[in-house]
Formats: structure tokens, C-alpha cells, sequence
């Protein structure tokens, strides 16, 4: 039994939508439907993958913008982010407006997710890890089967998530990401919200925010 995944950049900011399933049952979900819906409903028929659920990392637009007419089309629930991040699903249409995306109305989950709770679909488990700093109630999702995670923009290969907008905080992601990611394993491969994949272990040597050995420069 395995996990399987497809990642599908959408909208103009080149979100990682992420279409995951189990490839015994083909029952799946979707992670960060930003956008793009048609696309989205397009690769999941042509994957057969049966949609049980679409889960949210955090409540920025462009991770969140096709959200509710996804669930709608495919009749499923919504799930996530934890509910620190309600004010920014409920200032949705102004955020549509800022960034000129198409209008999306504000809306809430069918449920919350916290620290410790798990997403199921077919015979796979995904632990929820709560990761503020980027938005106060981001959520990574974890694979421990497949050595797998969906971090939103949490943590990018070489960067981190900003810190700059409302109720995001620098210290906070950088305790977020080295408490709550790096224990799960630098073999890990993580799928970030934007750009290309990399390994816990690879931004640990590396990446200039968050590396074990800070460089001197």
C-alpha cells in the first residue's frame, strides 16, 4: 500500500495544489485548492481519484480561493486550517480585491483541524501538525508511512514562508519549523506551497534561515 501524489501549480501565484490518494482504494484528497478548479476536476477524473475530502494548510487566498465550488462540484467536505486562521477565511473578499483575484466569499470549514488530529482517506493516515508564524493557524500534514509532508508556506527549498502579514511572526516559524518538522526526520521530502520539492534534511544544511550551521556571512 502506498501514498501517491500530484502536485498542480494554480492561479498566477503558482500554488502547489496537491491531489493525494491511496493507490489501493483510490480514495483521496485535495490540498490547497487555491484555484483553477476546472484544471483540478479535469486531472482527478483523468487519475481516478475519488475525492473524500479538501484539506487546508492555511487560509490565504491563494491557497484557498477554489475551495467552497470544489466541494461543491465534487459533493465533499471541507477540512482545515485550525481555526486561529477563521480571520483570514472570513476577510476573503478583500483579499480577492488586494491581489485581483477572482471574487471568494468567506467561508468555514465543516471542521477545524489541531495539533494531533488525523486526516484518513482509503487505508492512509496523515498526522496534522499546528505550525504558526506564517499565519497563526497554519497546519503541516505529515505521511509517516510515505516519509511525506505538505507544508504549505511554512517552510520553501531554500526560503520560509513570510512573516509580514497579520498576526505572522518570524520567531515563531523559525520555532515552528525546527521543533515541529525537523524531529519528524531529515529524510523527510516535503512539498511546499511554492516551488520545487526538497528534503527536511537538505534545508538543514542548507537553507539560510533555518540551517543547523548558520554561515558566518
Amino acid at each position: 500500500m502506498s501514498l501517491k501524489y500530484q502536485v498542480v501549480p494554480v492561479t498566477s501565484f503558482a500554488q502547489n495544489c496537491s491531489i493525494v490518494w491511496c493507490d489501493e482504494t483510490m480514495e483521496g484528497i485535495v490540498v490547497d485548492p487555491g484555484g483553477d478548479i476546472q484544471q483540478l476536476a479535469a486531472i482527478i477524473e483523468e487519475l481516478g481519484v475519488k475525492v473524500v475530502n479538501l484539506v487546508l494548510t492555511h487560509g490565504h487566498l491563494d491557497h484557498v480561493g477554489g475551495t467552497v465550488p470544489l466541494s461543491e462540484m465534487l459533493n465533499v467536505e471541507i477540512v482545515g486550517p485550525h481555526k486561529a486562521d477563521n480571520f483570514w477565511l472570513q476577510g476573503l473578499e478583500n483579499q480577492s480585491q488586494m491581489f485581483g483575484f477572482p471574487l471568494c466569499k468567506a467561508f468555514e470549514p465543516n471542521t477545524w483541524l489541531e495539533e494531533g488530529d488525523k486526516v484518513t482517506f482509503g487505508n492512509q493516515v496523515i498526522d496534522v501538525i499546528h505550525t504558526p508564524g506564517h499565519t497563526p493557524g497554519h497546519v503541516v500534514l505529515f505521511s509517516e508511512q510515505a516519509r511525506l509532508a505538505f507544508v504549505g508556506d511554512v517552510l520553501f527549498n531554500g526560503a520560509i514562508g513570510r512573516t509580514d502579514f497579520p498576526q505572522g511572526d518570524f520567531n515563531t516559524l523559525i520555532t515552528s519549523i525546527k521543533t515541529k518538522l525537523w524531529p519528524l526526520g531529515s529524510d523527510v521530502t516535503f512539498v511546499p506551497g511554492h516551488g520545487p520539492e526538497s528534503t527536511f534534511g537538505r534545508e538543514r544544511a542548507s537553507n539560510p534561515f533555518v540551517a543547523d550551521e548558520m554561515p558566518l556571512y
